[in-house]
């Protein structure tokens, strides 16, 4: 699985731990093993660009996502190559603004490595086609994502 993080948003975060947790919330999705996917952390001037830009919502926001390849979890495949080798995919991309994580952190009452690590499966579970909009998808979207996270802090011991 190809994952890529890039932290452009000037604060120090563990890229390795963003790498894995996405990781682990696309295997925990069967998500084809060999699907790219990137991870940019960026400052607020640049979230508040790309959320005006792409939501046209003022201010900056905490994670958007960008899907590439219309991908869903245990059908993780962007199609056949001539041969019938099946072809990974592109998941896309989710941006995180650290900055904007660590405030709703201390309103959540908890570090701001774990809601950097809520915003990326949040983000991830939206590259896979999952939203929130409705009732009905808000309770399998978030239901999903605080199993998966409970996984993975298990997972790490704590």
């Amino acid at each position: 699985m190809s994952i890529e993080v890039l932290n452009e948003s000037g604060v120090p975060v563990d890229e390795t731990s963003i790498a894995a947790l996405s990781r682990h919330v696309l295997d925990g999705l069967r998500v084809h093993p060999l699907a790219e996917l990137s991870v940019l952390l960026v400052d607020e001037a640049a979230m508040t660009e790309l959320h005006e830009k792409w939501m046209d919502e003022p201010g900056p926001t905490d994670v958007l996502s960008f899907p590439m390849d219309e991908l869903r979890p245990g059908h993780m495949s962007g199609g056949a190559d001539e041969d019938g080798e099946t072809d990974p995919g592109l998941l896309g991309d989710v941006v995180l603004c650290p900055s904007v994580a660590e405030r709703q952190a201390r309103e959540a009452g908890h570090s701001t490595e774990a809601e950097l690590e809520l915003l990326c499966a949040h983000g991830i579970l939206h590259l896979l086609g999952y939203d929130h909009a409705e009732p009905e998808e808000h309770k399998e979207m978030f239901g999903l994502q605080a199993e998966l996270l409970g996984s993975w802090r298990e997972k790490r011991g704590g």
